[in-house]
């Protein structure tokens, strides 16, 4: 935590949780937020995450959700092996022609079926930690990757701080776990957001979200190590679809952005916008992860100026006492 996170947290009321049979929901002062425990399971639950100071939710999927261990390259030579959800087809438009594989599974979000968050509370914040441990593998490879997720909610704060963690039990070339970041926006005609910012892009009105098209005909991101961006920020200004008045930002920040090895912001019947980190040699026993901070912000500036701050972290440290970021896993 920084000076001016002990500030406000020292100013704001504390954090409230309420550890339900199917979910756990967290309330602060100004951010309304629920993990769930079975079905969708991942990161926070879709229409959750709530702005108190605009009334404005998200319009996703979920937030920070986790789906596959994958690699590049194609799974052709032995798809017919496969389960299907571990099989991945390319040429198409969900996912472009860029040929990948998937190393172990199943999908979290859809798939795991239940998780058991554990919830710590601490001077100024809540955090949930989750984890699953990864039970199907392609032909050649073993299942037993476990994956691991911290939500930090900091009192006083619109935003919410997150990191997930691979600890492989594979090796790879080029190793990448893929979520969702911030979140896949549901849409029509882009009634419920105006704009989506790419720190690596720019700025691209709604009406580029009208039609379907696959993620490597525009707005692609693929890691390029001699121009790496200052910032990787992905945000979407929102919409009210019933009044069009504009409301915050809804932004999601991997906090060091050479993590990044290819980020998606595609239309396929809504904005997909996947995000995959690592994509770097691993050996057996070796773990990578990535930091994130999701959360509303009334402008581009402010968004940079928090990014700036927490610039170069790539894991969450959590306990009662506190938490604090890690600039190396």
């Amino acid at each position: 935590m920084t000076r001016r996170d002990l500030l406000l947290a020292s100013v704001a009321a504390p954090p409230s949780v309420r550890d339900l049979p199917d979910r756990v929901e967290i309330a602060t002062a100004t951010v309304e937020a629920a993990i769930r425990k079975k079905g969708y399971v991942s990161g926070v639950a879709a229409h959750s995450f709530l702005d108190r100071k605009t009334g404005f939710r998200d319009p996703t999927f979920g937030l920070d959700i986790a789906d596959w261990i994958m690699e590049p390259g194609s799974d052709e030579a032995y798809r017919d092996q496969l389960p299907k959800e571990l099989r991945y087809e390319f040429n198409n438009l969900y996912h472009g022609a860029i040929p990948k594989r998937s190393i172990e599974g199943p999908q979290i979000c859809t798939k795991a079926g239940e998780l058991s968050p554990e919830i710590i509370s601490g001077p100024g914040f809540v955090a949930v930690r989750q984890r699953y441990q990864y039970r199907i593998a392609a032909p050649g490879r073993r299942a037993g990757s476990v994956w691991e997720q911290t939500l930090v909610f900091p009192a006083g704060a619109r935003y919410f701080v997150s990191s997930d963690r691979i600890t492989s039990v594979n090796s790879s070339d080029a190793m990448f776990l893929r979520i969702d970041l911030p979140g896949h926006i549901r849409h029509r005609r882009g009634d419920v957001f105006s704009e989506v910012y790419l720190s690596y892009q720019g700025r691209i009105p709604s009406s580029e979200f009208f039609t379907d098209f696959p993620p490597d005909a525009k707005f692609l991101y693929r890691r390029d190590d001699r121009k790496i961006p200052r910032r990787m920020i992905r945000a979407f200004r929102l919409r009210d679809p019933a009044t069009g008045r504009l409301g915050p930002w809804l932004t999601g920040m991997t906090l060091r952005a050479s993590d990044v090895s290819e980020a998606w912001c595609h239309q396929r019947g809504y904005v997909c916008m996947i995000q995959e980190f690592g994509g770097r040699p691993v050996r057996e026993g070796e773990s990578f992860s990535a930091a994130f901070l999701i959360g509303y912000f009334d402008s581009i500036s402010e968004m940079e100026r928090v990014y700036d701050r927490y610039r170069g972290a790539a894991a969450i440290e959590v306990s009662p006492d506190g938490w604090r970021f890690q600039r190396s896993p």
